[in-house]
């Protein structure tokens, strides 16, 4: 299966590095190419691609509004966004994941991991860059805007679930939620999509953000 890709830098050099590497890939078809944030959100609704590599600081409109706008919009609610930032904790990451972005990628990644990145945000099966998953979650739980939510907010989840969702906030993978739980991989993964279908969340950078600001993890909890 092809994943078509979208990109979106105001840097010349960054628009042809990551062309040139999307083309090394035989499962992943460059579909379109954005400048700024504008144009982004305008290849998002005429491409609809399955996953945009999006850069945050660029002008006309930010990364972060042209996120919230192509995740926010019902034609274009399919699109999975992949943040391109050059630092690990870079401020606006936060923001990003909270206007809907479905994780992000460090811009010094190799392409290998640029691949799998785009794979399994793809997929749905992915948060953020495994080699600063857990810190970023445990710094962005620090930073917390104020929310309606509430632990009502999970009411529709069983205890069982509650106890997946808490594992998927602190950063496992499916596969280390099954080994913790002491069940099969795939029984796991039927907890995720029915905790997604219950929280109507579109992945799971969105539930590891329901579970903080629920209540039901803390920040620094293990």
């Amino acid at each position: 299966m092809t994943i078509r890709v979208g990109v979106a830098d105001d840097q010349p050099l960054v628009l042809a590095g990551l062309r040139t590497m999307v083309g090394f890939a035989a499962d992943l078809e460059l579909v379109g190419e954005a400048a700024d944030g504008a144009e982004a959100v305008e290849l998002a609704r005429r491409e609809r691609p399955d996953v945009l590599l999006m850069d945050v600081r660029m002008p006309r409109l930010d990364g972060i509004e042209a996120t919230r706008r192509i995740t926010g919009a019902p034609e274009t609610s399919g699109v999975r966004v992949l943040i391109l930032t050059t630092f690990e904790l870079d401020e606006y990451v936060y923001a990003a994941l909270r206007a809907g972005a479905s994780g992000f990628l460090l811009k010094d990644s190799r392409p290998e991991e640029l691949f799998a990145a785009i794979r399994v945000v793809a997929a749905g099966d992915a948060l953020l860059a495994p080699r600063v998953t857990r810190r970023l979650i445990e710094e962005f739980a620090h930073r917390p805007e104020p929310t309606g939510l509430g632990p009502a907010s999970l009411d529709p989840l069983t205890e069982r679930e509650r106890e997946v969702l808490a594992l998927v906030a602190r950063g496992l993978s499916n596969a280390e939620v099954a080994e913790r739980l002491v069940v099969s991989a795939a029984t796991a993964k039927t907890h995720v999509s029915r905790i997604m279908t219950k929280l109507q969340a579109r992945d799971r950078a969105q539930l590891v953000m329901l579970a903080y600001e629920s209540g039901l993890v803390a920040p620094g909890s293990v």
